[in-house]
């Protein structure tokens, strides 16, 4: 269309009537003149409305996903995090939980024995002054430790302390070739002594050849002159397996030590022996021996078969 007067004055007029349509729908509401030819003009171009959102919504949903996958990511790094803070927790909370079981296991042995004693904590294992099985502890001469003294856990004996400094010690373990201890047997009180073999079980030299020793049999420490370096009472390990008697006048067995090496954590430095031998008390008990269960034998009777003699069926005739 040429821009002409008349071009310019149909401008004006269709503006004009535009802007009186809206004013005459706005003041009518819901109940505008107009709405129905807003309708009619929805049926007419709403197919084409839905064709053109159509192509443009992937995009704007793609847009949204980017988004939406931020929060997503943000979200789900945040629950990571808790998820990692949480398993650290259960984690502290294992390794503390087995140190309370530790401790106490310990403390129920020293009172079993009446053996004064003084917590410590392994910090260190090593070669430590030439020994091949030490570990050092962080209890020193500050805190009362001097050499010599009895080591042990809830298990059984660890070893004994060698080298003091003023906040730390070295203590061989008693699976140490260099580590021996007297022993005696429970019950039955027979001497040996006990020598470590490293990752072997600890070899036990019985003063009586002849003594009767079979697997299961269990030692403890039978303590020293003053109780340095052993206190006596302290279970030592379970016999596994006994060399036969060849009429030596000593006799060798093995025992299993009840204390795992590899794994020590907490222990206990006798600071002060008890006033007297505890002898078996500190041995865990025994575990209960299973009842035998009484077996029933049923013989079935074969049916039809006469009666042994002088038994009465109840059925003989008059």
């Amino acid at each position: 269309m040429r821009d002409t007067r008349e071009s310019r004055l149909l401008l004006v007029l269709l503006i004009a009537i535009a802007f009186a349509l809206i004013t005459v729908d706005i003041r009518g509401g819901e109940d505008s003149p107009v709405d129905g030819a807003r309708r009619a003009a929805a049926t007419v171009f709403g197919p084409v409305e839905n064709g053109v959102s159509s192509a443009v919504d992937p995009i704007g949903n793609a847009i949204g996903a980017v988004r939406d996958s931020g929060d997503r990511h943000d979200r789900i790094a945040e629950l990571e995090r808790q998820n990692a803070a949480l398993k650290a927790k259960l984690g502290s909370d294992d390794r503390n939980r087995s140190r309370v079981r530790q401790l106490d296991s310990m403390l129920k042995s020293a009172g079993a024995g009446q053996y004064g004693i003084k917590g410590a904590e392994v910090i260190g294992i090593g070669a430590a002054q030439g020994f091949s099985w030490t570990v050092t502890i962080d209890a020193g001469a500050n805190d009362g430790i001097k050499r010599d003294m009895t080591v042990l856990n809830g298990d059984g004996l660890v070893g004994r302390v060698t080298t003091v400094g003023p906040s730390t010690a070295t203590v061989l373990l008693a699976n140490d070739p260099d580590f021996t201890v007297g022993t005696r047997m429970e019950k039955t009180d027979e001497l040996g002594f006990a020598t470590g073999q490293g990752d072997r079980p600890l070899s036990v030299q019985m003063l009586n050849g002849k003594a009767e020793i079979k697997k299961g049999d269990r030692l403890v420490t039978f303590g020293s002159q003053k109780n340095k370096p052993f206190v006596p009472g302290v279970p030592v390990g379970q016999v596994v397996r006994v060399d036969p008697s060849g009429g030596d006048l000593t006799r060798n067995i093995y025992i299993k030590p009840y204390v795992g090496f590899t794994k020590l954590d907490i222990v206990g430095v006798v600071v002060e022996a008890p006033r007297e031998d505890p002898r078996d008390t500190v041995l865990p008990k025994k575990p209960a021996k299973p009842k035998p269960t009484p077996t029933v034998t049923v013989t079935a009777t074969p049916s039809g078969q006469a009666p042994a003699d002088g038994v009465d069926n109840g059925n003989d005739e008059q």
